[in-house]
């Protein structure tokens, strides 16, 4: 009898420990938080699987996330012991600080720093003159490895990023350029490091932080192995990141975040829906939401990420009906408007019959009046 209450006892122990353990995976996916980018995409690089997609394919103007673009063609033109003069063109660049001058002198290896560890502008044009002559030319070559690569959605203008009209890319093929990247070892290392100090020949020294503050941050420092920030005021906040999950390479590309603050948050909460998809407590989601612009710069609705694999489920029928009856009430409206549309043409052209019909009367009697 005690051996039977003992082993009742245990069963019900070990049911109360699966049932708290499932409660905690479903209080977790419920506390995380929404992706409120415009688009995102989480990539297993090493499978090719795509873990969530949020407009995949939307374009969008790039930012500096093109920077990783220019890096690829600048260490396949140039040695990094290679020395470039800082232009006029380059030093009247919009740029964030540190700012370069006119005449100075640093080496290829130092301005790649500064393109990717503090997104220098000038460094761009520096650079991208020294490879090209020009950034027009050098755009070429961008626009060339992209089509190496295999990108079906971007297409580049400027080596900077800066704002230029025709300019674009899309999370996706902008997680393709992490990966492609991520194969350069000095990209790899200046992407994930923190800080650098380099000179110019002159002796200038310059201290570089990263822009990308998810290396700092402490729930994430056995994950992230780097990425690459921009910003403009039509892409907004933009980050892509490389980590490591489960000894899976994950990238998250994120495009189009209102805020420095939900472009963190987007970016984390992404490589944590990344672990639980590899680790089978949720299923790989994809999502499509409606953008009214053609740079959604306007686009504020949230979409719910984290949800059980049922709720996924139901959240995918329910978005089916409502996208049928959206079309059924899109195809009433139009009949609707046809009808009114074609009532008001008839009573018109009656209206008209009716004129004409009186006037002809009114002419024939004056006629035989005046007969």
């Amino acid at each position: 009898m005690k051996q039977t209450i003992k082993k009742f006892l245990g069963l019900l122990f070990f049911f109360c420990i699966i049932l708290w353990g499932q409660r905690g995976i479903a209080e977790d996916l419920n506390n995380l938080t929404e992706i409120s980018a415009v688009t995102a995409v989480t990539l297993d690089a090493t499978t090719g699987k795509v873990l969530f997609a949020k407009n995949p394919n939307l374009k969008i103007p790039p930012a500096s996330t093109v920077k990783l673009i220019t890096a690829m063609v600048v260490l396949d033109k140039l040695p990094l012991n290679k020395k470039v003069v800082i232009s006029k063109t380059a030093a009247e660049t919009p740029s964030v600080a540190p700012l370069l001058k006119e005449g100075e002198v640093y080496t290829v290896n130092n301005l790649l720093y500064l393109l990717l560890m503090k997104s220098s502008n000038q460094a761009a044009v520096a650079l991208a003159e020294e490879v090209a002559g020009s950034e027009e030319k050098f755009a070429l070559y961008m626009n060339q490895k992209a089509k190496e690569l295999g990108l079906n959605n971007s297409y580049f203008i400027s080596a900077s990023g800066l704002p230029s009209p025709g300019q674009y890319t899309t999370a996706y093929d902008l997680a393709l350029i992490l990966y492609q990247a991520l194969k350069y070892p000095l990209i790899k290392e200046i992407i994930g490091t923190h800080t650098k100090i380099i000179s110019s020949e002159g002796g200038r020294v310059l201290v570089v932080k990263n822009t990308n503050h998810l290396l700092e941050d402490p729930e994430l420092k056995d994950y992230i192995l780097g990425g690459k920030t921009g910003f403009t005021r039509a892409s907004k906040h933009c980050l892509v990141t490389a980590s490591k999950v489960h000894n899976r390479l994950i990238i998250t590309s994120v495009l189009g975040a209102p805020s420095r603050e939900s472009l963190w948050r987007d970016s984390k909460e992404l490589i944590k829906f990344s672990q639980l998809v590899l680790e089978n407590k949720a299923e790989p989601l994809y999502l499509n939401t409606v953008v009214t612009s053609q740079v959604p710069i306007s686009h504020v609705s949230k979409t719910k990420l984290f949800k059980a694999n049922s709720v996924v489920k139901a959240s995918s029928k329910k978005s089916k009906t409502l996208v049928q009856k959206s079309s059924k009430k899109s195809k009433a409206i139009a009949s609707t408007s046809k009808t009114s549309k074609k009532a008001k043409t008839l009573t018109a052209n009656k209206t008209k019959n009716n004129k004409n019909k009186a006037l002809a009367t009114k002419t024939s009697k004056n006629h035989k009046k005046r007969s």
